[in-house]
């Protein structure tokens, strides 16, 4: 009984790489929304591009959204956090 504790304690807690690909998809897509988005009646508006990615990075599909948003940012000259 205790091995499958152990087990499961294990399988439903989060991995550190999960937390760090999420926290690092946040910090680029408030860097993008910042910095790349248009402003329209005071609000940031991005791209499409930008408001795809960071919407993959909400729903958990960090593969997805975090080379748009890399992409984005590099090419507008923008130093990367670390990862």
């Amino acid at each position: 009984m205790k091995r499958v504790f152990i087990m499961l304690a294990l399988a439903l807690s989060p991995l550190p790489a999960f937390a760090d690909d999420a926290s690092y998809c946040a910090d680029l897509s408030a860097l993008a929304y910042k910095y790349l988005g248009k402003y329209s009646r005071g609000e940031s508006v991005p791209d499409l591009d930008i408001a795809a990615a960071a919407d993959q990075c909400a729903r958990g599909n960090y593969a997805r959204g975090i080379p748009t948003l890399e992409r984005k940012l590099r090419a507008n000259g923008f130093t990367l956090p670390q990862r």
